[in-house]
């Protein structure tokens, strides 16, 4: 019993960090229209760039620096939209291409960075609340997820971030409008990845090490657990959205915990992700076809 409330525990505290990038998409997918492909790179970038603040001394100072670089990764892929002409997909492409060589540089040339003899927001956490020790990683998560979602539901209903969801809803009408669209995209995109770099830099510090291939995957994962959070609320207020999302990411990581408890091999879980995108996109559209399909039954038999 211990075992699984240990497991579930773990589910939640990954779910829950890995919401933030989920959030991320929620931003720059569901309100600004752009999937931007680059998040796997930023995700990496967030955790090398926490990790080699924290390791220089300095733990609370790799939030600030992870989120300033996720912004930077945003600028850059946003900059390649806007101004060079290059299609958001490809430009995503490009900007994770290029990030894998600038955080194995960061790295000094390696491919793994040990924290183990190094404080993190979590051990200096631990240190001052003992009695706490057990849900660190839980409570901290929690508090950046309340924080992000709080920030979301301020700046989406400000006058830029009404701009945002309108350049996402139609940027025609947003260009007639006199809103300049490379603006609010530049500026969306950037906040969508300082958050991604901040998920980034939070699990670097839990896990306390740093793999070059973090990241990989992680677009998967997230419009995974978009989607999936789609499901349970697709319309409503802000709040219901961004709350759906953070269950998406939790449900998701509860899969992948599950799938690992029946002993699935590890180079599986890849395929998992898949199956869940696929489920997550069908299902619904599914159920939107089935009165079509019901209809077309009861008329074949009627002939």
């Amino acid at each position: 019993m211990s075992m699984i409330f240990s497991l579930g525990q773990t589910a939640f505290e990954l779910g829950l960090i890995c919401s933030l990038t989920v959030l991320a998409l929620f931003l720059s997918y569901s309100m600004l229209n752009v999937c931007d492909l680059s998040t796997d790179g930023c995700f990496t970038l967030g955790a090398v760039v926490g990790a080699s603040v924290a390791i220089s001394g300095h733990p609370f100072l790799a939030i600030p620096a992870s989120m300033l670089a996720g912004m930077l990764s945003g600028f850059t892929t946003a900059l390649l939209q806007t101004k060079a002409g290059i299609d958001s997909l490809l430009a995503g492409i490009i900007v994770n291409t290029g990030l894998y060589s600038i955080n194995i540089g960061i790295m000094h040339g390696a491919s793994l960075l040990n924290m183990n003899r190094t404080d993190t927001i979590f051990t200096l956490f631990k240190s001052q609340f003992p009695s706490l020790s057990s849900y660190t990683i839980l409570l901290i998560a929690l508090i950046s997820v309340i924080l992000v979602v709080l920030f979301l539901i301020f700046f989406l209903s400000t006058k830029l971030g009404l701009a945002i969801r309108a350049t996402g809803n139609n940027p025609s009408m947003v260009k007639s409008s006199s809103i300049n669209p490379v603006f609010t995209t530049i500026v969306g995109l950037c906040i969508a990845n300082m958050f991604t770099g901040l998920s980034g830099c939070l699990l670097a510090q839990s896990q306390k090490f740093v793999d070059i291939n973090i990241g990989q995957g992680m677009v998967t994962i997230a419009l995974a657990s978009l989607l999936i959070g789609r499901t349970l609320c697709n319309h409503g207020s802000i709040f219901k959205r961004s709350f759906a999302c953070v269950c998406g990411a939790i449900i998701f990581r509860l899969v992948y915990t599950i799938a690992l408890r029946f002993n699935m091999p590890a180079f599986m879980l890849k395929l998992v992700s898949s199956i869940i995108v696929i489920l997550a996109i069908a299902i619904p559209y599914l159920k939107s076809q089935w009165p079509h399909i019901q209809r077309r039954i009861q008329y074949k038999r009627g002939l």
